[in-house]
């Protein structure tokens, strides 16, 4: 593939991206829907642990 042909389907891709407008997800939508995952993640890491050293502290008598 050679670069005027490279330039071309950029330019097109381009193109397509500004005549789409707002059809597609934006950087910041991406970013609150990624932390949101992140934080639910967390959320039932904690769980997970707070079980865990409770059944631990069961099983060694404390």
């Amino acid at each position: 593939m050679d670069i005027q042909t490279m330039i071309t389907l950029v330019q097109g891709r381009m193109a397509q991206l500004k005549a789409a407008k707002d059809a597609g997800m934006a950087s910041t939508e991406l970013a609150i829907i990624t932390g949101g995952v992140l934080l639910m993640a967390a959320v039932l890491v904690g769980a997970i642990r707070g079980k865990l050293l409770e059944k631990i502290g069961i099983i060694d008598g404390a």
